[in-house]
């Protein structure tokens, strides 16, 4: 089996970085909503236009992780729009992190992860945040592994459906010791 590879997308990536996206959502969560909401939601957030937006804006990146010439997954960060009061400018946010579940546990995720951190914190730390649906207890297990907390919650609209989200955080991480 081939190691899968990650790298950046750029704008050449945009009808891939749409695929995925649709797909990886709709693999995780179809079964929530009825099909118009689905599809009104997946054309809005994940339609051409706003991908080429997306990967043209210098505040955010997108990474694609490939396998065998395959897309399998992908993430997206940028600065942190999630409705805290604590979340100031200078805050960076994982938006959108998926792996197809044929390409998950195997290790991909943890590398795409800390690829995604290291580019948020790459002018030194910095709180950073992600919303996460209140009943993925496994990413939630994740993101606490990296040191994320809740700090809040919200509601995810997809068409006439209100998700509940969590917020989380984590608080900016400094190497300083005390003497």
């Amino acid at each position: 089996m081939q190691e899968p590879v990650i790298r950046r997308a750029d704008v050449t990536d945009a009808r891939a970085v749409a695929q995925i996206g649709a797909r990886t959502f709709s693999e995780t969560f179809a079964h929530l909503y009825p099909p118009e909401d689905l599809a009104g939601f997946l054309a809005e957030a994940y339609g051409l236009e706003q991908t080429k937006a997306d990967l043209a804006d210098p505040k955010k990146a997108i990474w694609l992780v490939e396998t065998g010439g395959h897309v399998v997954g992908y993430a997206l960060a940028g600065p942190c729009a999630l409705p805290h009061a604590e979340v100031t400018p200078a805050c960076g946010e994982l938006k959108r992190f998926y792996l197809l579940k044929s390409s998950q546990n195997g290790g991909v995720g943890g590398r795409l992860f800390a690829e995604v951190m290291a580019w948020l914190e790459r002018d030194g730390p910095r709180d950073l945040w992600i919303g996460v649906w209140s009943e993925n207890l496994g990413a939630q297990r994740f993101y606490a592994r990296h040191g994320f907390a809740k700090v809040g919650e919200y509601g995810f609209k997809v068409g006439s459906t209100v998700d509940h989200e969590f917020i989380l955080r984590r608080v900016a991480q400094t190497n300083s010791t005390i003497a």
